[in-house]
């Protein structure tokens, strides 16, 4: 499951594109889903939560069945890319009465609406009843936090139906991500096997559909064991010793989408304070983010585009956010480092677009780019000013 880096199209987009800059490369996003189906058992569909990136949903339009969106934002965001509302699994632990009358009175039963807690059994049953609309849900289990609802509570809901209007689909289940045991894959969806061969048997249940967040791990630095592969083929396995025969649905993220993004910055200083080499880029840590990074240490996979020739000397690269904090790696070699050499993160597909604290000091959002050999760039987001946010000026001010 190796997808490299082109030169070629990184040099092609640092002469026609201003970094910072985020680019997707979508035939490598292709690439991994037929990697990840072809090790899966034929039954699995897949479920990309677009949290981790809303910029590939339409893309990815193609080669998923579902997608989750967790937030009346990402809803619309399906909706402005013409999204099949029949994919759209409707989660997040927050539902307001009025984003689900919006989504019920408009949808009806094309979207799955997740169950987390009783206030949201109550808001989706009484919109449905209001309205005489048909609905479908999956009930959420639990994993210890405050996602989803506790087997008592599951069973409850259960055993008090059938319901008018509402049709209970399955369960839906997450418990992390970045898990590296096969046998905890193992063990969760034995305890999901059996939840579904109980609810057969005490109530009559059957349920049609199992959706599993797997939480697959994504080697992210120099020096970790890539168990990217081995994990898949764990879960593989898993699957495939079930003893549930309806629809097995697995929710992922970063898994699917981390390798094809790449986060390119422009080195714009270097220094040396007290014998430590300081090399100062155009981003920053408001941009760039690796799940399980500790203070900077851990190396994260760069390409330097410079002229990389002589000894190998240590940098420690910072971005521009007026914080001691923006390090985004410590005592990195890089050969013949140079102002205006660009630097390229990989592995950035998931999240750091998202997740990163871009609004902090009012800086630009970066450029957002994808990318196809058929379609060469697209550009997804331009750059935009973050200022216009934290400071609007009155009618009448000076």
């Amino acid at each position: 499951m190796k997808h490299e880096l082109n030169d070629i199209k990184m040099k092609t987009a640092f002469e026609t594109f201003q970094t910072p800059f985020y680019l997707f490369d979508t035939d490598i996003l292709t690439s991994r889903i037929a990697d990840i189906r072809s090790a899966l058992p034929p039954r699995t569909q897949l479920c990309f939560a677009m949290k981790a990136n809303p910029f590939l949903v339409k893309d990815m339009e193609k080669h998923v069945e579902y997608f989750e969106v967790c937030s009346p934002g990402e809803f619309h965001i399906c909706e402005r890319a013409g999204i099949d509302k029949k994919r759209i699994v409707m989660s997040g632990v927050h539902k307001k009465q009025e984003d689900m009358e919006y989504a019920i009175t408009r949808y009806s039963d094309s979207i799955i609406f997740t169950v987390e807690s009783f206030e949201h059994w109550k808001i989706l049953t009484s919109c449905a009843i209001r309205e005489k609309r048909n609905i479908r849900v999956l009930l959420r289990l639990t994993s210890g936090n405050q996602f989803g609802m506790d087997e008592p509570s599951i069973r409850r809901i259960i055993s008090g139906g059938p319901y008018e209007y509402v049709e209970i689909s399955g369960i839906q289940y997450f418990s992390g991500t970045q898990k590296k045991s096969g046998a905890k894959l193992e063990g969760e969806l034995k305890m999901l096997d059996q939840l579904c061969a109980d609810l057969q048997k005490q109530y009559q249940f059957t349920v049609q559909k199992l959706e599993y967040g797997p939480g697959l791990p994504v080697c992210y630095f120099e020096g970790e064991t890539d168990e990217e592969e081995a994990m898949l083929l764990a879960l593989s396995s898993a699957i495939e010793s079930l003893t549930f025969k309806g629809q097995v649905t697995l929710e992922m993220g970063r898994f699917i989408a981390a390798s094809c993004g790449f986060y390119a910055t422009s080195v714009v200083d270097l220094k040396t304070n007290n014998g430590q080499s300081y090399c100062i880029v155009d981003g920053g840590i408001h941009q760039l983010n690796y799940y399980g990074q500790m203070l900077a240490m851990k190396k994260p996979f760069i390409t330097h585009y410079g002229r990389q020739d002589g000894e190998a000397a240590e940098w420690t690269v910072c971005g521009s956010l007026c914080t001691s904090s923006d390090v985004l790696v410590r005592q990195y070699p890089f050969h013949a480092l140079e102002q205006g050499d660009r630097l390229v993160f990989q592995k950035t597909g998931a999240y750091s677009v998202t997740e990163g604290m871009a609004m902090f000091l009012s800086r630009d959002l970066p450029l957002v780019l994808l990318y196809s050999e058929n379609e060469q760039y697209r550009v997804a987001r331009p750059a935009l000013a973050t200022d216009q946010f934290h400071f609007f000026t009155q009618k009448g001010d000076k």
